[in-house]
């Protein structure tokens, strides 16, 4: 099947009608462009997704901007919602990766890109998007390019702009959207400002490090349906985009482009609901907040050695018989354990190891067994939880060699004990 063949069979999902944003929800914000608009194929179809031409040196690319309502919904939050989140960070003493107690709002900018590729030197950025806050609104620009030869004018254009921010929030942005960026970037800089030097907030690894327990992917699309309560309605699927870039080069018909600048649109407004999202799952304001995801903040504050905030977060968490209780008292056994607590650090490691939990029981015996031998010098108990550590061994679904591995370790501090203790009763 030919490529416009297939194009065809899309038209429901990328028709000019179907393909943008209800113009209800948003404003235009006026372009100003400086050459003849006639010379520009389908200029009309342009100008009705408020999208401009910009030149550079005899080369365009378009420019779009829409504005939105702080009051405009997105999922579960209102993006003045985020003015909330910025306020949390500023009023908590909290040092977090995700902090923007060192920011202003209008600092801050929301960044997405689509390609051809994924990666190599031929992988064109044909569509750079971004969004920012003033005062009153949600501001959303994308530079479009019409043709490879428009390059150094879509870096010029959105260089001058993004370089007035100091923060930027991407989702995966620190490894493909930006490199991507370094790379196209290298073949005309002496032809376009420098790449700015900012923050970054890559909003995928948290996703990962809160969600990844429930949901099989952390696509963006997948969060956005499951934890950011936002259903995309006739989606461009991102694997497409390459291809409709493509046929517009050749027939430079722009309904195609104008699907696939609303799936860059929704990317990159998600990711202003999901900073806000992760903010207050972070701070402890989420009400509806899982007790797993409860979990994953305190452990990530305890990875980052934010030792009373975890210990406040895991704590809420042990009073209970489920798996999360488990995992909650065996990671603040271990925080207590860093911070040479041994007395708190053995209470918990003995309750884990206590329950009929195989695979943290093994684990939390060991630990006993070594707090045991090298700190309480009690070597009869050490080799007690050795024992059982021995026993669940035995027990749990590990591979072959793994619990080989484990069973040798256990054998050889039984063997230690054993020589200890004889010696303690001559």
């Amino acid at each position: 099947m030919s490529l416009k063949s297939k194009l065809n069979r899309m038209k429901n999902h990328i028709s000019r009608d179907d393909g943008m944003l209800d113009s209800k929800l948003v404003e235009p914000l006026k372009g100003n462009p400086i050459k003849n608009k006639e010379e520009i194929p389908f200029y009309e179809l342009w100008k009705e997704i408020n999208a401009e031409p910009y030149y550079h040196e005899g080369e365009y690319i378009f420019i779009r901007e829409v504005k939105y309502s702080l009051d405009y919904k997105h999922g579960h939050y209102k993006f003045s919602d985020i003015y909330t989140a910025k306020e949390i960070w500023t009023n908590k003493d909290l040092n977090h990766p995700f902090s923007m107690k060192d920011f202003e709002m209008s600092e801050m900018v929301f960044f997405d890109t689509e390609t051809t590729g994924l990666s190599g030197t031929g992988t064109q950025i044909f569509l750079l998007g971004l969004a920012y806050f003033t005062d009153t609104h949600l501001i959303l620009k994308q530079y479009f390019l019409p043709s490879p030869s428009s390059e150094i004018a879509q870096f010029n254009y959105f260089l001058n702009d993004i370089g007035k921010f100091r923060l930027m929030a991407s989702y995966n942005g620190k490894s493909f959207d930006w490199p991507q960026l370094i790379s196209r970037h290298t073949l005309v800089r002496q032809n376009v400002p420098k790449l700015p030097e900012l923050g970054h907030f890559d909003l995928y690894h948290a996703a990962r490090r809160l969600w990844k327990h429930k949901l099989e992917r952390t696509n963006l699309s997948i969060v956005e349906k499951e934890v950011l309560g936002i259903e995309r309605v006739d989606d461009i699927p991102g694997y497409l985009a390459p291809m409709i870039y493509f046929d517009f080069i050749e027939s430079r018909q722009p309904n195609g482009i104008q699907g696939v600048m609303k799936h860059n649109e929704i990317d990159i407004l998600s990711l202003v609901t999901l900073y806000t999202h992760l903010t207050f799952q972070l701070c402890g304001m989420d009400m509806q907040q899982t007790r797993k995801e409860s979990f994953e903040v305190g452990r990530w504050f305890a990875a980052l050695g934010e030792k009373e905030e975890a210990e406040q977060v895991l704590t809420k968490l042990v009073n209970g018989s489920d798996v999360t209780s488990l995992q909650a008292k065996l990671a603040l056994a271990y925080h207590n354990k860093k911070e040479k607590n041994w007395g708190m650090a053995l209470r918990l490691f003995v309750d884990v190891a206590d329950t009929l939990d195989v695979n943290m029981g093994l684990e939390a015996s060991i630990e006993a067994s070594k707090i045991y031998e090298h700190k309480i010098k009690d070597y009869l108990s050490a080799k007690d939880y050795c024992l059982k550590a021995s026993k669940l061994n035995e027990e749990n679904q590990s591979s072959k060699d793994k619990k080989q591995k484990v069973n040798d370790q256990l054998q050889n501090r039984l063997f230690r004990l054993e020589k200890r203790i004889a010696r303690y009763r001559e």
